[in-house]
């Protein structure tokens, strides 16, 4: 596979995640690192993450049916999430994954609780 190609549909996905993403949502992601790779020869993005829920990689690889497929990463133990993801969708999948889980009083529950701490206040 071409490292020029590789190179272009890093960047794309990158592109893509950071456009349709809410700004919140992608920086409660704890972002390190962003490294184009080939993941199961497919190219793909590879990004290093802090979330609530997972912390290790997110790989993004566009699959030869222009979906892309989403693995978390930590250590040797990859699981794939979802195969057949459209580029708008990206950003939901991998916070669910990540960050905010499906349960979304939960989920705000924890964010008013954190936002308290960030005040100087108490946790609710």
């Amino acid at each position: 596979m071409e490292k020029e190609y590789v190179m272009q549909v890093a960047k794309t996905i990158r592109e893509q995640l950071v456009v349709l993403t809410p700004m919140p949502v992608f920086m409660s992601w704890g972002i390190d690192e962003f490294a184009a790779t080939i993941y199961k020869d497919l190219p793909a993005l590879r990004i290093k993450v802090n979330g609530r829920l997972h912390k290790g990689y997110v790989i993004i690889a566009l699959n030869g049916s222009d979906y892309y497929e989403v693995y978390l990463q930590k250590g040797k133990n990859v699981e794939c999430i979802d195969e057949e993801v459209f580029f708008e969708d990206l950003g939901d999948v991998i916070d669910r994954a990540i960050e905010s889980g499906t349960d979304k009083a939960e989920y705000d529950k924890f964010c008013e609780q954190q936002l308290a701490i960030l005040t100087g206040g108490r946790p609710v």
